[in-house]
């Protein structure tokens, strides 16, 4: 019986409470047997009765004494029986406390799946207000069921991109004015639906991120449309904004930090103040955008379009900015040490800007550099035809460029190297300059 009962409780396939009582119906039989031997022949084996007594021995032994011998094995055992008893009800009681945190652990669990297929319905409704409390309930989910992150925040991702600046609404037959490519300026910034900025400021903030603080997981908002949209101090860190369309938009003041905006469209956006540290602006169009003080700091500008944009006193420290185009683009303060601008069309007002930078063929022509700090820059092979450099401090810079016409007054040329230089003589620059200790002049060696 003990055998049957313990084999139906592995091998039984219905209902868990079953094998429990089936488990136990085993345990108990296997308890009373061992219990019955222990009193029985076990307490006479312990009270010397090895053997049925002889003659001899039952009259030297007074029948009293051995009912005593005996009743005091029986005492001894059930002692130890006792204390069995009491490990065996422990171990009980913690299988049940085991069994207890499963079932509400599932339990948990049921509520949870509940809860997000409550909220994922809510974001289908037809109302503002019901999709917002949807939004926040999955932002509450987060907090209860970290591994549902992921998933949460690519369900956010997809209704930003479903519910973007032009999606057609309920009723609509066309998109708005602002959404198409005509006019320069297609009217006042727009505020998003309450809803909308819940999900494009939440799902962010469910990236993953390394040590170093690089994104592993990004938002994705690629393709999305937001001309004219008002996002200002918005959390975009690490989203993924590839390709899309934020023209115009006001970003003043946002977090972009290791964004990805490559090829997106943010002509005549408005970023003044913001952080773009790390931020992925590869082929970005910013032509006409305000920059004023944003941190760009180690962006990758290769190939964007800054033509007439903004950079007032912008950091753009270690920022590459190769093959990027700056026609127009007003730098004046801007710092770009450590910056990369090999092969950068740079028609730029400069104007007491920070370049100690690697400019190495970057197209300088008729670039306005009045008291630029340059000291230390590479400017070897570099075209500066019609530059001003008045008051620039040139120490130590690679000059090996072509300065034809470039404006050289009050100049500071200390440690300077200009061999290779083309299209200006050694006494124009002495005549001009007013440091030229040290200058390197002559042809390369």
């Amino acid at each position: 019986m003990i055998a049957a009962c313990t084999w139906a409780a592995i091998m039984w396939t219905g209902p868990t409470w079953e094998r429990w009582v089936l488990a136990g119906v085993a345990l108990t039989l296997a308890a009373c047997l061992a219990l019955a031997a222990l009193i029985g022949p076990a307490a006479r084996y312990l009270a010397g009765e090895r053997a049925p007594l002889t003659d001899v021995e039952r009259t030297e032994m007074t029948a009293a004494e051995r009912v005593e011998a005996v009743n005091s094995a029986r005492h001894t055992l059930v002692q130890a029986v006792t204390g069995l008893v009491v490990i065996g009800g422990v171990v009980f009681t913690a299988l049940g406390l085991w069994y207890t945190a499963q079932t509400l652990n599932t339990t948990q669990q049921g509520q949870i799946t509940d809860r997000y297929t409550k909220a994922i319905e809510q974001l289908g409704s037809t109302k503002s207000d019901v999709r917002l409390g949807g939004i926040y309930a999955l932002q509450r989910l987060t907090t209860d069921s970290t591994r549902d992150r992921d998933t949460i925040r690519n369900v956010l991702s997809a209704f930003v991109r479903n519910h973007d600046g032009c999606a057609l609404q309920p009723g609509e037959k066309t998109p708005p004015k602002r959404c198409s490519d005509a006019g320069e300026d297609n009217g006042p910034y727009v505020r998003l639906p309450a809803d909308v900025v819940a999900a494009l400021t939440i799902a962010p903030t469910l990236s993953a991120f390394d040590e170093s603080g690089e994104v592993n997981d990004r938002a994705d908002f690629s393709f999305s449309r937001f001309p004219k949209a008002f996002l200002i101090s918005a959390f975009l860190r690490g989203a993924d904004l590839t390709e899309a369309d934020l023209r115009g938009a006001n970003l003043t003041g946002a977090d972009l930090r290791g964004a990805n905006l490559a090829g997106t469209d943010l002509t005549r956006a408005n970023l003044a103040g913001t952080d773009l540290t790390g931020t992925d602006l590869n082929g970005a169009d910013l032509t006409g955008a305000d920059l004023t003080g944003a941190n760009l700091t180690r962006a990758d500008l290769r190939g964007a379009f800054l033509n007439g944009a903004d950079l007032t006193g912008a950091f753009l420290n270690g920022a590459k900015l190769n093959g990027a185009f700056l026609n127009g683009a007003d730098l004046t303060r801007a710092v770009l040490r450590g910056a990369v601008l090999r092969g950068a069309d740079l028609g730029a007002d400069l104007t007491g800007a920070d370049l100690g930078a690697d400019l190495r063929g970057a197209d300088l022509t008729s670039a306005d550099l009045t008291r630029a700090d340059l000291r230390g820059a590479n400017l070897h092979g570099a075209v500066l035809r019609d530059a001003v450099l008045r008051g620039a401090n040139l120490t130590g810079a690679d000059l090996g460029a072509d300065l034809t016409r470039a404006d050289l007054t009050g100049a500071v040329l200390r440690g300077a190297d200009l061999r290779g230089v083309r299209g200006i003589t050694e006494q124009q620059v002495q005549g001009m300059a007013i440091d030229v200790s040290d200058m390197k002049f002559g042809p390369l060696e």
